[in-house]
């Protein structure tokens, strides 16, 4: 797998229905409701492989006067969202695919 800059990122809100499409850069954190997303490396195969993106991310969730408490923390699949997802009563977040920021 090669290597990518960033990784381009799906949020829903399970409330509200709404959903973000985002481009994080590799060792960037962004906030996403009450989550801190944050990407620490994105793949992809080559072009004359199967189409696969994978991006390794730390999610956070961040309460008002609680503690930190990690969400998830590991590889995303874009092809495969369901085999390494976050579980979340509120949040859910995919990879779309890796590139440029």
């Amino acid at each position: 797998m090669l290597d990518k800059p960033a990784a381009k990122l799906q949020g829903l809100d399970k409330i509200t229905a709404r959903t973000s499409t985002f481009t994080l850069a590799v060792g960037e954190t962004r906030t996403f409701g009450s989550l801190r997303i944050t990407l620490r490396a994105c793949r992809e195969n080559p072009p004359v492989e199967t189409p696969e993106s994978a991006a390794f991310l730390e999610v956070v969730e961040v309460k008002p006067g609680e503690q930190e408490e990690a969400a998830f923390s590991g590889w995303m699949f874009a092809s495969s969202p369901a085999l390494s997802a976050m579980e979340h009563p509120i949040y859910d977040v995919w990879v779309l695919s890796c590139g440029s920021p």
